[in-house]
């Protein structure tokens, strides 16, 4: 698994400079398969460990270990509507869903 935080960081002490959800498009499209998740979470490692099982080499953003995830979080959730659960999984660049729904 490929883990990413720094891409994150934007020039104003650590904010984005661009629309959460613009970010998480542009973050989503990067690579063929992304995992938003959070280190926490049982279903988010399970969901990870799925994905390296079948030799994927997911790229993962741990938003509880970043200080922009809060709002990449509240991005997601716009793009959801109104599922809270993580993680959420896009391949290439399209939202494949949740853990409580498919797209």
């Amino acid at each position: 698994m490929q883990y990413e935080t720094e891409s994150w960081v934007g020039s104003n002490n650590g904010y984005m400079d661009i629309d959460p959800v613009e970010h998480i498009e542009r973050l989503a499209s990067d690579n063929a398969v992304v995992i938003f998740s959070m280190s926490s979470c049982c279903m988010c490692h399970a969901i990870k460990r799925l994905f390296c099982g079948m030799g994927v080499n997911p790229t993962v953003h741990e938003l509880d270990l970043h200080p922009t995830g809060s709002h990449l979080h509240s991005a997601l959730l716009t793009l959801l509507g109104s599922s809270s659960a993580l993680p959420v999984v896009f391949i290439g660049g399209k939202l494949v869903g949740a853990m409580d729904r498919e797209t």
